[in-house]
Formats: structure tokens, sequence, C-alpha cells
């Protein structure tokens, strides 16, 4: 079963790490500088819990 992943965008401070650790399911966006979940996730997805660890604002939530 995928994994659904989000991001509070409120919280979001736009550092990044999370699509350095996980360009398969993050994305940057420039005009708002926060990320985003991908539309379509590809490739593997196990990077994921490294990348809501390494969160410093801890705003990625999975289920």
């Amino acid at each position: 079963m995928a994994k659904k992943v989000t991001i509070d965008e409120e919280e979001c401070i736009g550092c990044q790490t999370c699509v350095e650790l996980c360009p398969e399911v993050f994305s940057f966006n420039d005009a708002t500088e926060k990320a985003e979940v991908r539309a379509t996730m590809t490739g593997t997805e196990g990077c994921i819990d490294e990348a809501v660890d390494s969160c410093p604002v801890s705003c990625i939530t999975v289920e």
C-alpha cells in the first residue's frame, strides 16, 4: 500500500532538506519558496522516513 505524504506548507521554512534527501517524492516550489510533494512519486520511497526525521520543523507527515 502506498504511503500518503503531506507537508504543512504554513510550517515549512523552505530549507529543502527533504528535496535533497528524497527528490523522487519532494520538490521545491520557487514561487512559494516551500517544499511540496510531487503529484506522482517515482522510484524508491525509502528516503521518506529519513526526510521526515531530518525536517527541522517537523512539517512532513506520512499516513
